[in-house]
């Protein structure tokens, strides 16, 4: 019997839950109360892990605390003006320390398709398997130290068009992220800072396959955010993400975004975003609207 690649990740998420500790399975079906504040876990970024809408972040997602479990489930939507990349998937935030992950990223060539050869709405798919460690600091509870919150993390990528990538020029069909995120927040202020070094063979998050005939090597990429906290449950703020140029085909521009995130409870979290995203494919300047809806425990 043979499953789908979306079927094995629901088993994959299934066999997690059945695995946690007794404590943290009965947590997660009584929807324990958390005392985390609402939105200093981030919501989940395009490769699901915690962070902002781009970037990743150093806080570990969901609302648990050192002695809890929280997790998130989320669904993001890209709408650009030639593609449309949606990804959805879920986190498990373990005792505010460590975080893993899961998501599934579609992209959609939609009408560029035929202009690229191959089909009016081709889509191009991968999944995304994270993990995330919280090295040292406390981005909430330290707020007299100067150091921030730093944690390190993986996120290991398979895409499931290795034909259509190879005739990209693309090395490989799958791949590993490695990365350090340091994040500051000032709650007196409600500033919330972040910068993210990544080393990353990755096209175009992966999507495009990953190292290229221009270059087959790890290569440093950073990710910035500055948010501000209006107020306790609403955030303003904004992103930007380098990224590499592996193939001699397409040229590959960096990201930025600027977004405002409401989380009317601590269950519920909605990002809206406008998003400059550069070349992707031979189609220059794709910008968009970037809304992500999030629901947590």
């Amino acid at each position: 019997m043979s499953f789908s690649a979306g079927t094995r990740s629901a088993f994959y998420v299934l066999a997690l839950t059945a695995t946690l500790p007794m404590t943290a399975s009965t947590a997660l079906a009584s929807g324990a109360r958390s005392d985390k504040l609402v939105l200093t876990g981030g919501v989940n970024a395009i490769e699901g892990a915690g962070g902002g809408g781009l970037a990743t972040w150093a806080l570990i997602g969901g609302l648990g605390t050192e002695d809890q479990y929280g997790g998130n489930a989320f669904y993001t939507n890209i709408a650009m003006d030639d593609f449309r990349l949606t990804s959805s998937g879920v986190l498990l935030g373990i005792r505010d320390r460590v975080e893993l992950s899961l998501a599934r990223q579609r992209l959609d060539t939609q009408d560029a398709g035929s202009a690229l050869g191959i089909g009016r709405g081709f889509k191009i798919s991968q999944d995304i398997f994270g993990i995330k460690v919280r090295l040292l600091g406390d981005a909430v509870l330290e707020q007299d130290s100067w150091l921030p919150q730093v944690s390190a993390g993986l996120q290991h990528k398979r895409n499931d068009q290795a034909a259509l990538l190879q005739a990209l020029g693309a090395r490989d069909d799958s791949g590993t992220d490695f990365y350090l995120a340091a994040s500051k927040l000032y709650l007196s202020s409600g500033v919330l800072l972040n910068a993210t070094v990544r080393l990353t063979k990755a096209n175009q998050l992966g999507l495009l396959g990953f190292g290229g005939d221009r270059n087959d090597s790890y290569r440093p990429q950073i990710e910035l955010s500055a948010a501000l906290l209006l107020r306790r449950d609403l955030a303003l703020g904004a992103e930007y993400r380098s990224k590499p140029d592996n193939l001699s085909f397409a040229d590959e521009g960096d990201w930025a975004s600027a977004f405002i995130a409401w989380q009317p409870n601590k269950n519920i979290a909605v990002t809206i975003a406008y998003t400059a995203l550069g070349d992707i494919a031979t189609f220059s300047k794709q910008r968009g609207a970037y809304i992500s809806l999030q629901l947590g425990f």
